[in-house]
C-alpha cells in the first residue's frame, strides 16, 4: 500500500467519533490526543521526550507511527521553525487508516494558530498526495500496516513519536517485531517518545536497543517512557 495516495484507500479510512469535542477512534475506542490538552500532551510528551528542539541539526529526521490528527507533525514543524534551522524538517509517518482531511482540519481547530501550520500538507493530503516539499518541510506519509511498511522503509529517524493507540486497544503497533524495526531504522544515537510506560513495550523497546527511561508522564497519566540508543 505504500505506492498508494489517499484517494485510493477509502475503505481504510479511519472511523471517528466526537467526545466533548475530540476526536475518537471508533475502530480502537481510543481518543486521538488528550481530552485535558492534546496540545501540550503533544509538546510533552513527542517534543520534551525527544529533547527537541535543543537536539535539531540541517537534516534531522522524524519518524512517526500513527499520523492521526496531523497534531505531532504540526507542533514538530512549528518548533523547528522556532529553532531557526536552515533547511528542511524531514518527517514520515506511518498511518494505516488516515483520518480524513476535514476531520483532521476540525481537529486542529480546537487549538488556536496549530491549523495554519499544516495549511499546505492538509491541502496537499486533500488532492491525495502523500508527499509534501516545502522551504520548512519534507513530509512523507507512508499508507498500510506499519509492521511491513516501516521494515520496507529505507530512511532513519534522529527521533521517533511512538504514537499509536493504547497498547491494549492497539496492540499491533507495540509488537516487539515492528519495535525491533523502529530501533533498526534508527540513528546511533537517535532517540524515541511514547505516552505509554506500558511494561511490555518498554522491555520491547530494550531488547531492540533501546536505553528506556520512565519519565514523568502528562495530565493523569503517571509516567511516559523515553530512550536513546547508545
Amino acid at each position: 500500500m505504500q505506492g498508494q495516495n489517499l484517494g485510493q484507500i477509502s475503505g481504510q479510512r479511519a472511523e471517528v467519533t466526537w467526545t466533548e469535542g475530540v476526536p475518537v477512534s471508533a475502530r480502537f475506542d481510543d481518543p486521538y490526543y488528550s481530552k485535558a490538552d492534546g496540545l501540550a500532551e503533544t509538546r510533552h510528551v513527542f517534543v520534551a521526550g525527544n529533547e527537541l528542539p535543543a537536539r535539531f541539526v540541517p537534516g534531522f529526521a522524524v519518524a512517526e507511527l500513527g499520523f492521526g490528527t496531523g497534531l505531532t507533525l504540526a507542533v514538530m514543524r512549528a518548533a523547528w521553525r522556532g529553532a531557526g534551522i536552515a533547511g528542511p524538517l524531514r518527517f514520515t509517518s506511518f498511518e494505516a487508516f488516515p483520518m480524513a482531511v476535514p476531520e483532521m482540519r476540525a481537529a486542529l481547530a480546537t487549538f488556536p494558530g496549530v491549523a495554519a501550520e499544516l495549511a499546505d500538507v492538509l491541502a496537499a493530503l486533500e488532492g491525495g498526495a502523500v508527499v509534501v516539499e516545502a522551504a520548512d518541510l519534507s513530509f512523507e506519509l507512508v499508507l498500510g500496516d506499519a509492521r511491513e511498511t516501516v521494515p520496507g522503509w529505507h530512511g532513519c529517524a534522529d527521533a521517533w513519536c511512538l504514537d499509536g493507540f493504547s497498547p491494549a486497544k492497539n496492540p499491533e503497533l507495540w509488537e516487539p517485531t515492528l519495535l525491533a524495526a523502529v530501533a533498526a531504522r534508527t540513528a546511533p544515537g537517535g532517540s524515541f517518545a511514547t505516552y505509554t510506560a506500558a511494561g511490555a513495550v518498554r522491555r520491547a523497546l530494550a531488547e531492540a536497543g533501546f536505553e528506556v527511561t520512565r519519565a514523568p508522564g502528562f495530565g493523569r497519566k503517571r509516567h511516559m517512557s523515553r530512550g536513546r540508543l547508545p
